[in-house]
């Protein structure tokens, strides 16, 4: 292809580009996209198998996205609604649930036409669990579980505080437990472990396969330069052959996970003044001994430590790696100054500008307890690892488990009316107002919610062509709810989620 005229670049490699070049060219086969990889293979950062939590988020066992309502809705008089008990908002819930099932349905989509293989491949089913212990736990999860299975999204949820119904699901978990300990739990059959990066391996092939596209390895990008064309000027430097000849397009996207931020920043679009990046690494114990993986078929999540992160929460969880089945618990959030795992020390200081400096210091104080959590979890022996690891699993031996390291989350940090700075911990779309230019920002709940994501990047800077019966059309071909909730339809949400339970081998019909 020439490169000085290319349709859509896409930089990086992982989950998020490689599911926008697999629309792109679903919805125009003619469009010329290059993607540009750092490192030397596809999803060898975020979207590795080791460097994610594997899970499909859908939120039937996240208890942080759910939370005690601190504002109870008013009745007709205006005054607070006295209901009984915890009052659940569970509106994330929802949205995060809705999101996963539009990359289920993409995904089948893609199994059906040959662009991804066999399920079990990448996907296959595993029960998320809640797990909870303690008086006021216990109660936090029977509110729980009384508010989402009202909603048909989530009525397969099963709760019990028996010990012994409980053992049969976890038997790990419940194994030389003390008996007097009140404890709870709740269960979704249907659950997913995903492989990511398998996903992306399977869509780069099959783009590699398909007519003006072209993925390039050990490729840095070192600067982005407007024309007055209107098109981009990707700066890069070959890794290999020193190869400088930069490459001129008409739609850049930045899917690089941490390293999205600083490109972002030297694209100079005004979108991305004042935004600002906390990195924050993770870390796992991993079991492969077979006779213990074997006893435990689950992802079992429970609740946060005070002052830790959102995607710290604790989870014990049966995995499906690259090279066989394990358990992985963690992860332990761990403070770091790089944006990327193959990143540098220096990434944080040098994502400072002018336009975030205030942000990045008001958040900075603002959160500075999570900052000392950070540090101190970071320094953590493997035998205090291990003691955090027996909430979960009693009877766990130190010699059973060993420290990996998972990947970088960067967090975003951005201006706010009233506060100056704000971190979040969510992911969000930052797009040029011309369309011309999007970049994903932030962490949780990612991958999962790719599909989602990069819809709004082709609503925001491929409008007038969404809007078009063609791509309208194959949009619905692609996604039957799009456009369309899942939230309010069951019986949407029912066809939808039969359809692809089916389609992915993840269980019978609801």
């Amino acid at each position: 292809m020439d490169k000085n005229d290319i349709d859509v670049v896409l930089i990086g490699a992982g989950a998020m580009s490689t599911c926008l070049g697999m629309l792109l060219k679903e919805l125009d086969p003619s469009l010329k996209i290059i993607m540009i990889e750092r490192l030397d293979n596809v999803a060898k950062e975020s979207t590795a198998s080791l460097n994610n939590a594997g899970t499909g988020h859908a939120a039937y066992c996240e208890l942080n996205y759910t939370s005690v309502a601190e504002d109870l809705p008013a009745d007709k008089s205006g005054d607070s609604l006295n209901l009984s008990g915890d009052e659940i908002d569970i509106s994330k819930a929802l949205t995060i649930n809705e999101a996963f099932e539009l990359s289920l349905q993409f995904w089948s989509y893609c199994v059906e036409k040959g662009s991804l293989p066999e399920p079990s491949r990448f996907i296959n089913p595993v029960p998320h669990q809640s797990f909870v212990w303690g008086e006021e736990n216990v109660e936090f999860l029977r509110n729980r579980y009384e508010t989402m299975r009202q909603h048909p999204m989530f009525a397969q949820m099963e709760f019990s505080d028996d010990p012994a119904v409980i053992a049969e699901w976890l038997p790990l978990v419940m194994q030389n437990r003390d008996p007097s300990e009140k404890v709870a739990a709740t269960r979704i059959k249907h659950g997913t472990d995903v492989n990511f990066g398998r996903i992306a391996r399977s869509f780069a092939r099959y783009l590699r396969e398909q007519p003006d596209f072209d993925l390039r390895l050990n490729i840095n990008v070192t600067d982005l330069e407007r024309q007055e064309d209107g098109r981009w000027k990707v700066k890069i430097q070959d890794l290999n052959l020193e190869d400088r000849n930069p490459i001129y397009t008409k739609f850049v996207f930045l899917g690089l996970g941490g390293g999205a931020l600083p490109l972002l920043q030297k694209s100079d679009i005004p979108e991305c003044e004042g935004y600002g990046g906390f990195p924050v690494s993770g870390q796992w114990l991993v079991c492969r001994k077979p006779d213990i993986v074997a006893k435990h078929h689950a992802k079992v999540y429970g609740k946060a430590s005070v002052g830790s992160p959102p995607m710290s929460v604790p989870h014990l969880d049966a995995r499906v790696l690259e090279d066989g089945k394990a358990l992985l618990f963690g992860p332990f959030a761990g403070f770091t100054t790089k944006f990327l795992k193959e990143g540098s020390n220096f990434d944080l200081i040098k994502s400072t500008t002018l336009s975030n400096v205030l942000p990045l210091t008001i958040a900075g104080f603002r959160n500075f307890d999570l900052t000392k959590y950070l540090i101190k979890e970071s320094r953590k022996t493997h035998s205090e690892r291990m003691e955090s690891l027996r909430e979960y699993f009693p009877d766990a031996d130190e010699d059973d488990w060993v420290f990996a390291e998972a990947g970088q989350r960067v967090q975003i940090i951005k201006k706010d009316k009233e506060e100056g700075g704000k971190l979040e911990f969510g992911t969000e779309v930052v797009s040029s107002a011309d369309g011309s230019l999007a970049a994903l920002l932030g962490a949780s709940p990612g991958a999962s919610v790719t599909v989602k994501a990069m819809i709004e990047v082709l609503d925001k800077c491929f409008g007038e062509r969404m809007q078009s019966p063609e791509w309208q059309a194959k949009m619905q071909e692609m996604i039957p709810s799009y456009k369309k909730s899942l939230i309010n339809d069951a019986e949407l949400l029912k066809t939808v989620r039969n359809r692809t339970l089916k389609t992915l081998n993840l269980g019978g019909p609801i």
